[in-house]
Formats: structure tokens, sequence, C-alpha cells
């Protein structure tokens, strides 16, 4: 079976060269020509001219005139395609070289788009696009070497503090303790770095129905020990709900949100999840009475190791939010943060209405 593919007509084109116009130009040319050859002929029938030089004569008229219709159109074919793409082709060389700030600049006067200033427009969004990845990849492997540095530099000076045999049996013990957090710090890390780098290149969604509000008691329940460590007071609203999506997904979103706003939260403090379905949506909340975030921080919040708490003094990798906006995505959901300074953070996460099932 032959499958026909058709390209979508790009509404950015404005400026196509119509038949009747090219039908002119070539129409004016022939007629120029034959014109002049006619008048040619009668002075030289009228002077009784030798054939051979007619022949000359009219010869050399239309290579004369074809000379300058060719120059012509030299100039337009030019203009039009192939100064363009000579622009084109050193600005990618200059990309392939590693420049991603060189941009081409558009060829027409007119403010109007043929099909090379739609390919120009494209390239220079090629370009953007690019320089953007390649920014993101060059924080990304910075973010990663410091973030690895750090538990790896408290391991070493601690690992050589302990040969020292004159250290006290306390000491020793405050050691290995401190060796084995950073060991598990770092082991989070690259578990954080491996989930997002899997979820980045997965598209495939293993769909199945099963109860929402049950799969978030679990998450609630799996935290216990921490939050009766933290002595936070868990307010659950959760209205039945049965849903169709990927259940290991849509885990990573509830664990990494429970997991910050215990974080965040101090101890005697609140965390609330409250799930309602509401015209064919089902709508997720979790609150907590923690310190809150700035505005900005909230724009910036689900960025890879971004951390509001530029101290470092909140155990954290700033990967998580990532995790569960990269999740978001890959199931269709929103998400979005709302939250204050000193009053508290509530993330929200509406579930498309295709998922929801009564």
């Amino acid at each position: 079976m032959k499958i026909r593919y058709e390209e979508p007509e790009d509404k950015r084109i404005d400026a196509k060269r119509t038949f009747i116009k090219e039908f002119t130009i070539i129409w004016a040319v022939v007629l120029f020509c034959c014109a002049g050859s006619v008048l040619l002929f009668l002075f030289q029938m009228r002077e009784n001219t030798n054939p051979w030089i007619m022949v000359f004569v009219d010869s050399t008229y239309v290579a004369f005139v074809g000379l300058i219709v060719s120059l012509i159109t030299r100039y337009i074919t030019f203009a039009a395609y192939t100064k363009p793409v000579m622009e084109i082709r050193k600005a990618a060389r200059k990309v392939a070289e590693g420049d991603f700030t060189v941009r081409v600049r558009s060829q027409r006067k007119d403010g109007k788009k043929d099909e090379v200033e739609v390919l120009i427009e494209d390239f220079n969004k090629m370009v953007e696009e690019l320089a953007t990845t390649e920014i993101l990849k060059g924080d990304f492997i910075s973010n990663v070497s410091h973030e690895i540095k750090t538990p790896l530099a408290v391991i070493q000076s601690y690992a050589a503090a302990l040969r020292r045999e004159e250290l006290p049996q306390s000491k020793k013990q405050e050691y290995i303790d401190t060796i084995t957090d950073a060991s598990r710090k770092l082991s989070a890390l690259v578990t954080n770095i491996l989930k997002l780098n899997k979820l980045e290149h997965q598209e495939i969604i293993k769909e199945e129905t099963f109860s929402l509000d049950g799969q978030l008691r679990c998450c609630i329940l799996a935290l216990e020990d921490k939050f009766l460590e933290k002595d936070i007071e868990i307010d659950a609203k959760l209205e039945e709900v049965f849903i169709t999506t990927d259940a290991s997904l849509l885990e990573i979103i509830w664990n990494n949100l429970l997991t910050n706003a215990l974080k965040f939260t101090e101890p005697h403090g609140q965390i609330g999840v409250e799930l309602r379905q509401n015209n064919n949506k089902s709508t997720v909340l979790v609150k907590d009475t923690g310190c809150g975030m700035s505005k900005e921080a909230c724009k910036r919040s689900f960025d890879r190791f971004y951390q509001g708490d530029t101290s470092h003094s909140v155990e954290g990798n700033g990967l998580g939010l990532s995790l569960v906006k990269r999740v978001a995505d890959m199931i269709k959901a929103e998400i979005s943060v709302d939250s204050e300074e000193g009053r508290g953070t509530v993330f929200t996460v509406v579930l498309p209405h295709n998922k929801i099932k009564g």
C-alpha cells in the first residue's frame, strides 16, 4: 500500500510568481525579437542587401537581444535565488564550525515573503534552536559536574580523615555517616539523571485503568515515617476517581511533589492533598505551609538543576520538578505552581478529559 503525503501549504508565503507574469515576459521578448527581425529584413530588402549580409545582420541582432535577455535573466536569478542560497551556504558553514550567532538577512525590500524568504526564516529559527540546545547542553554538563563534584569532594575529604589513627571513635562514626549521606546524595543524583534521560527519549505510554485516589493514598503512606519524623499533619481530601493512563509515570509526579512539600515544610507544619473531578477533568492539588517561593523561582521551578535555595541548605539537586514536568508533558497533563514567600506553595495538576473514566 502506498501512502501519499501532501505537504501543507505554507501560509507565510505571500509573494508567489504567477504564470501570467512569466508568460508576459516571454511574450514581450519574442515580440521584440520578431518585430526587430522583420524591420531589419524589410530595410535590407529595400536596399537589395546581399543575402549573406542579411543572415549575418539578423543573426547578430538576435544574438545581441539574446545576450541582453540572458544578462537580465541571469541578474534576476542571481538576486532572487543564487545570492540568498550563497548567503545560506556561508551561514551553514559557520554553524557547522560552532558559530550559532550567525543569521541570514532578508533579501527582499518590500517586506513580502516568497519561498526563499521563508527558507531564510526557517534557517534562522533553526540556528536559534540549535543555540538554545547548545546552551542547555553546556549548562547541563556544568551543573552535573558541579553537583557530582560536591559529594565526591566530601567523600574524598572525610575518607582521607578516617586514615588518621588518633581520630576518636565518635568522630570516625560522624565521618562515616557523612560519607554515607554524600554517597546517597550522589546515588540519587545519578538515578534522577538517568530517569530524566530515559523519559526524554520515551514516547510509548502504557495505559491502564486504575484508582487515582488509591494511588495517591499509597504514595502518602509510603512517606508516613518521614511525615511522623517532622510531626507534619496530612490533610487528604480525595474523591473517588478512576483514570486511564500510565500508572508508573503518574506515580513519579506524586512522589516528587509530596517529597518536595515534605522537604520545604518546617516541623509541625501541614501538607494537603486534594483530588476532585469536575467537568470530566481530574484535578490534584498538593499544598504545603513551607517557606514558599518568589515569583522568579516559580517561573524557573521546572528548570533542570534550578534550586530556589541557592545556599543548598535544603537537600536536593533540582531535578525532581524537571521529572514532574516531563511526565506531565508525556501524558498531556497540565501542571502549574502558585506560591508566596513565607506562606507556602500549591502545585496543581490537571489531567486531560480523555484520560478520565467514571
